[in-house]
């Protein structure tokens, strides 16, 4: 990326748009990869996507797992001018709602962290890449967890969106540019 642009890449499992985020940086360019996934050794299927991920990250990229201390948006602020993909917003909304006991609370109850999330966003000074679920095309969740994630993470997309310079859905491998810089 040679001018710093925010950009946020939604997409459904398995579309493709942690690739296209990778694939938005310049090869050879040092690049802050931040990991938003809880590890949970016991879930094999869950530890080969993380696995299938670190193996595709070029091996001069630095990489920051936020989910061991749970604040993507201090590890933003202290650095605000390196290049940097986060992947994933949603792994991030779980990891909050799992932080502050949230799925049985009153919708709400992690505004506070989206809030300081949408604000480290906006005044990130580097090129900035954050990967997110687009979940609000499926059926209506069955379980109120279910309901309250879809609503959160697309409320949390729309909000991240309006912030970002660029806006990219991929479906089905396929980039499709939602909103593009001002001239």
């Amino acid at each position: 990326m040679s001018n710093p642009v925010r950009t946020l890449v939604l997409g459904g499992a398995r579309s493709g748009k942690s690739a296209h985020a990778e694939a938005l940086f310049s090869p050879g360019s040092p690049v802050r990869y931040v990991a938003t996934a809880r590890r949970d050794h016991t879930d094999i299927d869950w530890e080969s996507r993380i696995d299938q991920h670190r193996v595709r990250r070029p091996a001069h990229w630095s990489t920051v797992e936020t989910a061991a201390d749970d604040d993507l948006e201090r590890t933003l602020r202290n650095d605000n001018s390196t290049d940097t993909l986060v992947d994933d917003l949603g792994t991030w909304l779980t990891g909050e709602f799992d932080r502050r006991g949230a799925w049985d609370a009153p919708r709400g109850t992690i505004t506070p962290a989206v809030d300081a999330l949408i604000e480290s966003v906006r005044d990130y000074r580097g090129s900035l890449v954050l990967v997110s679920p687009e979940v609000g095309l499926a059926v209506i969740p069955e379980t109120r967890s279910g309901r309250l994630f879809r609503d959160e993470i697309g409320s949390l997309n729309a909000r991240v969106a309006a912030v970002c310079d660029r806006v990219v859905l991929v479906v089905a491998g396929l980039p499709l540019v939602l909103k593009e810089p001002s001239a």
